[in-house]
């Protein structure tokens, strides 16, 4: 299979003709690229699982293109759930709720819950319009690999594998939408993201965290190993932790990630490779998997810092924990 990437004026038809074929279609969000099939076939939502080599138990999230969908593929949404889609869609968040029988159980993992969202990107949104169909997408890569956050990333992991990618640009939010279980009674964050903890708290007035032992995963990147380069990545939790680090390593070309002032004074102390993430939190989230998509492709050794865990730097931090495997220096 060849693989092509193509602009919306270009290729919109090729994918909304591939898409009501019952084929997949790359195409950018806000967040990361996704990997789209129509989410009423699940002859076709079965291709994702295939070209991602993912497991059939990890659910995916259903994309929309108008608020009206919600009530066709989803029931009992709470007054709750209302008010967090009315105030955050579209954007960077995905809500859980309790599907209609429409929505096959390959695409909920055989749950009676299914994650909707409602894209920001004017890319994704005419292109699901378009196909005036329901899109379910994981991210454009394949299992446990960095996520996309642009089309050159999407070809390099998945060509020969998907037909077509829409080019969107560069992602300008950089990390997986937020998830947010709003099946039950107490609303639950179930994968953090751009929409804080304190930002839906501001809407809701309560909501809490997801911890404990994963099961059954209710969204994708609660139960899997996600994110991780090709080469071995650590958390350092100060410069100089990642300063020796460096020096420990130095036969396997390592670089540090950071923002620009933990690389200011690293780079004052030793002469090393180097990757600046940006100056603040959001600059963080937003370059996070293109720096490490680089660093792969360049480096042998990633050291990246420990961002904390205070708004969307806990988010950043939940990506990296998953991506180094815990490690840290």
């Amino acid at each position: 299979m060849k693989t092509k990437i193509v602009t919306l004026e270009e290729g919109l038809e090729e994918a909304v003709g591939l898409i009501k074929g019952g084929d997949v279609v790359a195409f950018p969000t806000e967040t990361v690229y996704g990997l789209g099939a129509n989410a009423l076939d699940k002859e076709a939502v079965k291709k994702i699982f295939i070209a991602k080599g993912r497991p059939m138990d990890n659910p995916l999230i259903i994309h929309i293109a108008d608020k009206a969908m919600i009530d066709e593929l989803t029931v009992d949404v709470s007054s709750q759930a209302r008010a967090v889609i009315d105030a955050f869609m579209p954007g960077p968040i995905t809500v859980i709720l309790k599907k209609a029988s429409c929505v096959p159980d390959e695409v909920s993992a055989g749950l009676v819950t299914v994650g909707i969202r409602f894209p920001k990107h004017t890319v994704a949104r005419e292109f699901i319009k378009a196909c005036g169909l329901p899109i379910c997408a994981p991210s454009a890569n394949t299992s446990t690999k960095i996520s996309p956050t642009s089309a050159i990333h999407v070809y390099e992991d998945m060509q020969g594998r998907i037909p077509l990618i829409l080019e969107g640009g560069d992602c300008q939010v950089g990390i997986e939408s937020t998830i947010i279980d709003m099946s039950g009674d107490t609303p639950t964050i179930l994968r953090p993201g751009a929409i804080t903890p304190q930002m839906l708290a501001s809407v809701l007035g309560e909501v809490k965290t997801f911890s404990g032992e994963i099961v059954v995963a209710k969204a994708p990147g609660m139960k899997y190993k996600h994110y991780a380069p090709s080469c071995e990545m650590v958390v350092a939790s100060s410069v100089e932790n990642a300063i020796n680090a460096y020096n420990e390593h130095k036969a396997l070309n390592p670089v540090i990630l950071a923002k620009s002032e933990y690389i200011a004074k690293a780079k004052s102390l030793i002469d090393c490779n180097y990757i600046d993430l940006g100056k603040d939190d959001e600059e963080v989230m937003r370059n996070i998997y293109a720096s490490m998509h680089q660093a792969q492709n360049k480096y042998d050794y990633i050291i990246c810092q420990d961002f904390g865990d205070e708004g969307v730097a806990k988010s950043v931090m939940n990506r990296i924990e998953k991506a180094s495997g815990g490690k840290r220096v």
